[in-house]
């Protein structure tokens, strides 16, 4: 990226000697300026899907833990229940103690699952936002590249091709602001 930047750097340098070249040069610093911008939304985007991405996986972990905790109390009251015991008070205490701790996990699993699963919706926001932003990137750079060459071949088609792809490049990845 760094020769990229110093070979237009030079191309725009010598634009600066004919006039007629002037606009190219001012479209590719724009056209910069836009890649970088876009290049900053997409890094930012993937970091935020790979947050999501990580909640997701806890609140699963979570969501495990919970569920493997409610099977051991339901096997202890399925024993309490099978086995004869001598003190059946105590017994039943724990019956209630254990039913009502049950009650309980059901719920918290079902907290669990759909905090679980609106993180696994964000990682989905998140990801279609920075494809967004990357493709505009994308478009954006072949923008840069191609108005370049207007300053080698002095052919202004080159530059009117560059500004499409920008506007272009500009337009997908303004379209990941409107991803929620």
């Amino acid at each position: 990226m760094a020769d990229e930047l110093a070979e237009l750097q030079e191309h725009a340098e010598q634009g600066a000697h004919q006039r007629s070249l002037a606009p190219v040069t001012v479209t590719m610093a724009v056209l910069a300026v836009l890649v970088a911008a876009v290049s900053l939304l997409g890094h930012r985007a993937h970091t935020e899907e790979i947050i999501s991405q990580t909640k997701a996986t806890d609140q699963w972990a979570y969501y495990q833990a919970k569920e493997i905790r409610r099977r051991s109390y339901e096997v202890l009251l399925d024993q309490l229940t099978v086995f004869s015991l001598q003190n059946t008070d105590a017994v039943d205490k724990l019956k209630d103690k254990y039913s009502r701790e049950l009650d309980r996990y059901r719920g918290d699993e079902k907290d669990i699952e759909g905090e679980a699963r609106k993180a696994e919706q964000d990682v989905a926001v998140q990801e279609r936002r920075a494809d967004r932003f990357d493709l505009g990137e994308v478009m954006l750079e072949a923008a840069l590249v191609i108005s370049s060459i207007t300053l080698l071949t002095r052919k202004r088609i080159y530059w009117a091709a560059g500004v499409i792809l920008g506007v272009l490049g500009l337009a997908i990845g303004g379209a990941g602001f409107l991803i929620h």
